[in-house]
């Protein structure tokens, strides 16, 4: 004789089972990319003309660089023309040039910031979305508790980081003076623990 269940699956399983997956999909909204130290990246050998730019500090320490200030930098590169290149310019090329393209508009920047004291800036490079075909650099800056996404080439201004969500600026490689590093979802590494 053959037993069918009426209710093959235990209430308690499935209950827990939807709680957990509740669970983590908000915490993966509330994800923030950690970025951990490494040896090197893939685009170290492409660094090299920026590396100057990289080590670059300033001759003051400002605390509090002004966000207007930030904003204004941006504003300059934006208005800039688009134009592809596939070696990283260097902030005098960018200035002289008719054109620029992500990776220099940002090396710019980054530029800008460490010569007028700014801390805690990484020039990082990752998608502006899930859906790009392909990478774009950008710079973080956090100062004053609060953490944003420059991006003189595609924004205005900068834009905090919590209010862009976890689909948009996804970083894979930092540089941050002579540091490297590579991004990993702080739920995959509390998943692992």
């Amino acid at each position: 004789m053959i037993m069918i269940s009426i209710q093959p699956f235990d209430a308690k399983k499935i209950c827990a089972l939807i709680a957990t997956m509740i669970c983590l999909s908000t915490v993966s909204g509330f994800a923030q990319p950690i970025f951990l130290s490494v040896p090197s990246t893939p685009y170290d050998r492409q660094m090299t003309r920026i590396q100057p730019v990289l080590f670059t500090k300033g001759v003051t320490h400002h605390d509090s660089l002004s966000l207007a200030v930030v904003n204004h930098w941006i504003q300059d590169l934006r208005g800039i023309p688009y134009g592809f290149s596939s070696e990283w310019k260097t902030p005098s090329e960018v200035a002289t040039g008719a054109a620029a393209d992500c990776k220099g508009k940002a090396v710019a920047l980054y530029h800008r910031m460490s010569a007028n004291g700014a801390h805690n800036v990484r020039l990082v490079i990752g998608k502006r979305s899930w859906m790009s075909r392909k990478t774009h650099t950008w710079l973080e800056w956090t100062t004053d508790g609060a953490s944003y996404v420059l991006d003189p080439t595609i924004n205005w201004r900068a834009c905090r980081a919590e209010k862009l969500g976890s689909s948009a600026y996804i970083p894979f490689y930092a540089y941050a003076g002579a540091k490297k590093y590579r991004a990993a979802s702080s739920t995959l590494l509390y998943a692992k623990n």
